[in-house]
């Protein structure tokens, strides 16, 4: 009820176009679906409404919003970075993002490295890693079963210095910068089963990892491209129109943000800023003919 109320509202204020980043968690039928009732009537009024296709990627049949007069928008990447590559005691580099800005930053120091699944916790699950052998080291943890940062909180607590993240094949070589809450990177796939090898085969692993802030154009090609996360078609209620409609940037976005809410959205987070770099399902429209544009 909420959002049809939104939508009737934004209609009565003479809005040229409607952005939504709302969806269902499964496309529904379009006459069971709020959103696709409330963007018809506008539709009706001359209105454009666009709509998030959602993060549920890259499986099939998972695109939201899907009704054939909503402009249903993917995510793509974007041509900036924020490389913070790891280097491992045999010297080799492997390409990693990362937002920590913060203080204790190996800064070149070769640190003792281990592997978050023999140290009680794959996915470095809080409460759950050894600090015995955590202790003064950067720990290499699986993705996936908690938040990406709430990792690095976990390390932190067993006494941990550093953590690298890697992806597990469900998410590829994607990568998504995060304000870590300690010296921290995230890798891909394919870098983390070289670490992990890595790891196996070092009598005494050591690990540093290189914050280079941000760069533009360099290793971020070809961009755009279809972020991961991004939800995929085919259409799941009629599969003879194609869904997504377009891509727009949402991966790595700067943004303002609530000083209400950590830039890692973790409670245990005490920092405040009022940028932040996030990712989703996002658009950007440019255009002198739009007079009033809501936002949902």
């Amino acid at each position: 009820s909420d959002i049809l109320a939104a939508f009737d509202q934004a209609v009565d204020d003479g809005v040229d176009v409607i952005s939504l980043s709302v969806g269902a968690s499964y496309a529904p039928p379009y006459d069971s679906d709020s959103i696709a009732i409330g963007a018809f009537a506008a539709a009706r009024k001359g209105i454009v409404v666009s709509c998030s296709a959602g993060n549920s990627g890259p499986g099939a049949y998972t695109a939201t919003n899907i009704a054939p007069w909503i402009l249903t928008m993917g995510a793509s990447t974007v041509d900036r970075d924020f490389p913070a590559d790891v280097v491992l005691g045999d010297g080799s580099v492997h390409a990693g993002v990362s937002l920590y800005g913060g203080d204790g930053r190996p800064e070149g120091e070769l640190l003792p490295l281990v592997y978050s699944a023999y140290c009680g916790s794959r996915y470095c699950y809080s409460g759950y890693l050894d600090p015995a052998k955590v202790k003064g080291k950067i720990v290499l943890c699986d993705r996936c079963g908690n938040a990406r940062v709430e990792k690095g909180a976990s390390v932190k607590l067993a006494g941990g210095i550093g953590m690298i993240m890697a992806n597990t094949d469900l998410e590829g070589n994607e990568l998504l910068a995060d304000a870590h809450l300690i010296p921290a990177t995230m890798v891909g796939a394919t870098e983390g089963d070289k670490i992990r090898a890595y790891i196996e085969s070092a009598a005494s692993p050591t690990a540093t990892i290189q914050f280079r802030g941000t760069v533009i154009g360099e290793g971020t090609s070809p961009a755009p491209k279809v972020a991961s996360f991004s939800s995929r078609g085919p259409n799941r209620v009629t599969p003879e129109i194609l869904k997504p409609d377009v891509i727009a940037p949402g991966v790595n976005i700067l943004a303002g943000w609530t000083g209400a809410a950590a830039p890692s959205d973790l409670e245990i987070d005490p920092r405040r800023v009022t940028f932040n770099i996030i990712s989703g399902n996002n658009l950007t429209i440019f255009t002198s003919s739009v007079k009033k544009f809501a936002i949902g």
